[in-house]
């Protein structure tokens, strides 16, 4: 494979329409031409989407597998970069108000900081941002 076009992640969700809703309040808008009654297509970028599919249908997808109890293990964190600090803070601010919870302390490398929560059905999110600069700088001090 030389290279994907566009990157689908499916997640299980326990009642799609909250879902829905908890993203909606985060900014995301969903894509009507893979949305119905068992799933919806949220836009996460350009090219790139997730799946949010009721539990019994995702189930058609993983034969023989059964869906991982996100309360105790975690197969999977989206990570998703944003353009600053700001940026991650109003985010987790948003996730955390329409019901999400912080997973983990922030953290703060200089050049990357970044923070996670969960959905609602313990999905693991994280949001981060990257300063270019900073980041070149660091590295460069750091090459043998």
């Amino acid at each position: 494979m030389k290279s994907a076009k566009r990157i689908f992640v499916n997640l299980p969700v326990s009642d799609l329409c909250s879902s829905v809703d908890f993203f909606t309040e985060l900014g995301f808008t969903f894509d009507d031409q893979f949305t119905g009654d068992h799933a919806s297509c949220m836009i996460i970028g350009e090219n790139m989407f997730a799946m949010l599919l009721r539990e019994e249908y995702f189930k058609r997808f993983i034969p023989g597998k059964e869906i991982a109890d996100s309360e105790r293990s975690a197969e999977v964190v989206v990570a998703l970069s944003v353009d600053c600090r700001d940026d991650v803070d109003k985010t987790i601010a948003k996730a955390l108000a329409a019901g999400g919870s912080e997973c983990r302390d922030a953290t703060d490398a200089g050049w990357m900081y970044g923070r996670a929560f969960q959905d609602l059905d313990g999905h693991v999110w994280e949001i981060f941002s990257v300063d270019a600069k900073r980041m070149e700088k660091a590295m460069n001090g750091h090459k043998s």
